[in-house]
């Protein structure tokens, strides 16, 4: 993919899950995941590899099964979250704490290279019931469990606000704690 890909209407989402569900363990989950996109009409361009990280947030859970996936739709972002939520419940997603233990976790992370509510990076998400859309997803540019599997399928990817490529932003985070990538799964 290159740089300007994003901006041409392609979507990159975030994958995740350490929770096995109905759908299986949290591999199966996300291979789950991206056949219920394409049924859905959306069209699954790449994928990068599966990748198990540390999980983040206090609570002791296991670790993560994180992946990256480059989309082409014709949906408006909102009706994209709508329908990744949706997903999320399939898979047997329930409300939860923040960086709680999850069956399924699908993030946009950019959608066609726009900004909306995008106020910088924060140290903690608001705590509302319905977080407003934000584009490019908060914080992405400070997780190596996007960062990496980012890598594979778009290295020249650039962080729409902060206009750094993926490989730059991953030469910046891969040592960090929480989040961090422990191997390659695939």
């Amino acid at each position: 993919m290159d740089a300007q890909s994003t901006r041409r209407g392609k979507v990159l989402v975030g994958l995740g899950a350490n929770s096995p569900g109905p759908w299986g363990s949290p591999a199966k989950t996300l291979k789950r995941a991206l056949r219920e996109l394409e049924r859905r009409g959306i069209t699954v361009e790449a994928v990068s590899n599966l990748y198990e990280t540390a999980a983040m947030g206090a609570a002791r859970q296991p670790p993560y099964v994180n992946q990256v996936a480059l989309l082409a739709t014709s949906l408006p972002a909102p009706a994209l979250l709508r329908l990744l939520k949706q997903i999320e419940a399939q898979a047997g997603r329930r409300g939860g704490r923040p960086w709680g233990p999850r069956t399924l976790d699908l993030d946009i992370l950019d959608y066609k290279g726009m900004t909306l509510n995008w106020s910088g990076s924060r140290k903690t998400m608001p705590r509302a019931r319905v977080r407003p859309l934000v584009l490019p997803h908060p914080q992405l540019e400070l997780r190596p469990f996007v960062l990496r599997p980012l890598l594979d399928i778009a290295p020249d990817w650039r962080h729409p606000v902060l206009n750094l490529s993926a490989e730059e932003l991953w030469r910046r985070v891969k040592k960090q704690g929480q989040g961090s990538v422990l191997k390659r799964l695939s």
